[in-house]
């Protein structure tokens, strides 16, 4: 794999043109903005003097450039600002005059406290996509608190439905499943106020909360027998819930077999011959029969997929019908046959840190095709340069940085 320069050309892509002053912080917001970024959108990261909390994390932490930094901001610029010193807030709502969209994670009475609530920068530009995405709705009675992955885990019984289908105690998911959810659906409703927009002429004010996002993600597949009034049954699909869903052992490793619909139970039965069972045992007579009994059924996928190897099971099973497919780790993943015939992953040379392995935008178009044109940026990297776009001498700028209201990046 030949490390390939980053390409800081104008942004290409069917965002092309929009441009997004972003300043979210960690995690939710930053997943949001870098795909409104790989797909073309002028994403400007506005963050406080000391940075982002996530460039420092991990190796390359002491360069502003940790690992979980990377992964979140490529094609973005940088500009620091101390949003807490009025010429830096003026600073802002001088690039809100131009911009598309702005995204914050702060908590809204912050907002309206440093004079930056959707009602202020509505005024200054009423085109503008003001995207607040909060712990919970502004509405209830959780509205002032904060959230992080952790708590909307627990806070939505998905770390507790996780520790009862392992038969553990609650546990957390080891990635940071709310933040990123909540971010791609933030990424759908930022999108959905740019078209609508098309279509007014106006901008508007939008909230996103994690806690209600979250809950039908998760109630979706476990409110099951309670969707019902009265109640139809318990909580949780029963598939899910099963100890038995689980990668399966082979002879050499372990595989993913999903046996689900009539026609791969008859596959599967009829190839270990067992192909009776269809007809004798009630258990297969249909899906709801199957789900009924799914603790017995994974069971017996489960011994039977022991004694073969992965590659038996793979020839035996037609994988046009049946989903078989070996399970990974991350080293095998890196070097699946499949994402390096689609150059998924790809090694770029980012002037501070040097070679980095990135990972691919996961969409195809025809036309309008984005392209990475931005290495991750140092903290503070364009704020001259943003500031100039907005109309500020260099005088004046020197000012702003002299009294610490910005940070430009240190010379290299």
């Amino acid at each position: 794999m030949t490390p390939q320069a980053a390409n800081p050309t104008q942004p290409a892509g069917p965002l092309a043109g929009v441009r997004v002053l972003d300043l979210t912080t960690v995690f939710m917001g930053p997943s949001a903005t870098q795909m409104l970024a790989d797909l073309g959108a002028d994403v400007i990261k506005v963050e406080a003097p000391q940075g982002d909390s996530t460039r420092s994390i991990g190796p390359h932490g002491e360069q502003g450039l940790g690992p979980l930094f990377l992964g979140l901001n490529r094609n973005k610029r940088s500009v620091a600002l101390d949003l807490k010193q009025p010429e830096a807030v003026a600073a802002l709502l001088r690039l809100a005059q131009g911009a598309d969209v702005l995204t914050t994670n702060v908590r809204p009475a912050a907002m309206r406290r440093l004079g930056l609530g959707p009602d202020v920068l509505l005024a200054v530009n009423p085109r503008l996509i003001y995207a607040s995405m909060v712990g919970f709705s502004q509405r209830g009675p959780y509205a002032a608190k904060a959230a992080f992955d952790d708590m909307i885990q627990a806070a939505t019984g998905l770390a507790a439905v996780v520790g009862e289908a392992a038969g553990e105690a609650p546990r957390y998911l080891p990635i940071t499943i709310a933040d990123r959810s909540v971010g791609l659906y933030a990424f759908g409703v930022i999108s959905a106020a740019l078209y609508a927009r098309e279509r007014t002429g106006r901008g508007q004010s939008v909230e996103i909360p994690m806690f209600e996002t979250m809950v039908p993600y998760v109630l979706g597949d476990h409110l099951y027998g309670r969707s019902f009034v009265p109640d139809q049954g318990d909580f949780s699909y029963p598939r899910l819930m099963s100890p038995n869903r689980r990668p399966y052992k082979t002879q050499d490793g372990y595989v993913c077999c999903l046996i689900y619909t009539d026609k791969h139970w008859e596959i599967f039965l009829n190839a270990i011959g067992k192909g009776e069972l269809l007809q004798t045992d009630p258990r297969f007579a249909n899906i709801r029969t199957r789900t009924q009994a799914i603790d017995a059924l994974y069971q017996l996928v489960a011994d039977e997929l022991a004694l073969r190897s992965t590659a038996e099971w793979r020839a035996l099973l037609p994988e046009s019908e049946i989903p078989i497919f070996p399970m990974h780790t991350f080293e095998s993943l890196l070097h699946d046959e499949h994402l390096a015939a689609t150059g998924f992953f790809r090694q770029t040379e980012h002037p501070v840190v040097g070679t980095v392995l990135e990972t691919a935008v996961p969409s195809e178009w025809s036309d309008t095709v984005p392209d990475n044109h931005r290495p991750v940026p140092v903290l503070g990297q364009h704020t001259a340069e943003v500031l100039r776009e907005a109309g500020y001498a260099d005088a004046e700028i020197e000012a702003l940085l002299a009294r610490g209201a910005a940070r430009g990046a240190p010379p290299t």
